[in-house]
Parts: structure tokens; sequence; C-alpha cells
């Protein structure tokens, strides 16, 4: 039987590079995008070239923060595919903050709970119903490492990403008779093309403090986004995973 993985926010960074090794383990692919037309035409590109056992890809916009846009973009996935998405990558994400506490607003907590808490939960509810009518599900959340290091001056991301966490754990108690794993992925920083005015400082002291002593690339990602997928994983559910070279343990 054929598989189809939703990942949302695919077409770039961290989810390019999932889209590609669902597409080359023969995965039915549906990439999502919001906004750049051209460069989600090059994600797919490249997935169409390099996929395998009968792997295939398409792109859909939406913008899957939005509760009307996750509905549009599930339907017109099941209606390309044939078939609703059995795998959700939940990995879409806006610009973080980065503010001195007393500088936050209140527009700026509740468009990171909006962002973290509410897309993941517009998806999940979206794709239930045909998990739980196939007994199979496999729901996967890209978090973060910010959350266990308590990053300052991110706050109200931090927050809503252990907001996002304990919604992995509550779902995974929920849907675990039903077949449906969810667990959650924390990368360390990877830097993609969106970094590339990071200071080169910067990131040397972030790499002075990785035990592994080497940057983690989107494939360390990939890699166990397609673990958590894998029909014999479906004994592990509620469960983060931090990839990040043993920054956190």
């Amino acid at each position: 039987m054929s598989r189809t993985v939703l990942i949302t926010g695919a077409t770039r960074g961290l989810g390019r590079a999932i889209a590609l090794a669902f597409a080359k383990s023969g995965y039915q692919v549906a990439l999502n995008y919001a906004h750049n037309e051209a460069n989600a035409r090059e994600a797919l590109a490249e997935v169409e070239q390099h996929a395998a056992n009968g792997g295939s890809g398409e792109i859909f916009k939406a913008d899957a923060l939005s509760e009307a846009g996750v509905n549009q973009l599930i339907s017109d996935v099941s209606a390309h595919f044939g078939q609703a998405p059995d795998t959700l990558v939940i990995n879409a994400t806006p610009p973080q903050y980065e503010k001195a506490l007393e500088d936050y607003t209140d527009e700026d907590l509740a468009s990171m709970h909006a962002a973290f808490i509410l897309g993941p939960h517009y998806l999940t509810k979206a794709a239930l119903p045909s998990m739980q009518a196939n007994k199979f599900g496999r729901i996967i959340h890209i978090t973060s490492e910010v959350f266990e290091l308590g990053l300052p001056r991110f706050s109200a991301y931090v927050a809503a990403k252990g907001g996002q966490l304990g919604y992995v754990r509550s779902t995974a108690s929920e849907l675990a008779p039903h077949g449906i794993t969810v667990n959650a992925l924390a990368p360390g920083w990877i830097p993609v093309e969106r970094h590339d005015e990071v200071p080169q400082a910067t990131k040397d002291n972030y790499l002075a403090t990785i035990p592994a002593g080497r940057w983690g690339t989107p494939q360390d990602i990939a890699h166990t986004a397609l673990f958590f997928a894998h029909e014999d994983s479906g004994f592990v559910t509620g469960q983060s995973i931090s990839v990040n070279g043993g920054k956190t343990n």
C-alpha cells in the first residue's frame, strides 16, 4: 500500500530535505508552501528527480496555520493522490521574535501560540478521520531544542514550543488506541538558507557547544522523521527526540 505524507513548510530548509527523503523512500509527498511558487516548483523538481520505489510529489499552496487553509489543504491532497495523508510532518514556522521580555506584546505571544499550537491542532483534527478509519497514522511535530535550553530573549517562541510538546503528549495518549502515533523531533540549530546573514562568529560560538563536534544537517532531521513514520515504529509514541549532537541530554 502506498503511503501519503503531507509536509508543511516543505519547499526550503529542513522541510525540503524531509520531503526529498520521503520521496526516496517511496512515499507520495505533498509539499505545502505559503508564498513562493518559484521556490516550490524547484523543490518539486528535485523531489521528482530523486523519487524512488514508486515515490512521487506535488506542491500545494495553503496557509497551514489557519483552519480554513488546513481544511482546504487536506481536501486538495486527498483529491490529488486519491487518499488522505496518513503521515503528517508539521514543520511550517513563521519568523520568531527576539526581544527582551518587557518588550513582548500580547499580539507577539498570540502569534506564536497560533503557529505552534493552533496550527498543529487544525492539521491533526483535519487528518484524523481517515487515520482513525484506517487504524494507522503518523503525526510528527518538528519542535526545537529551545524549550530544553530555555533560550533567553525568545520567551514567546519557547513558551509556544513548550505548549506544542504538551499537545504532542496529550494527543499521543488519546490517539494510541487508534493505531496513530504522535511524536516530536527537536532539531538543534542547523543553518539553512534563511541563516545566510547570521555572523560567522555567532555560528562558531554555537558550534563550539555541540558535543558531537560538527554541525547537524537537514538530512539528520529527515532520517529521524522517517524513523517516526515507519510502520514498524508503531510502539513509539508521545516521545521527543533531540537531534542536536548531544547539546541537550
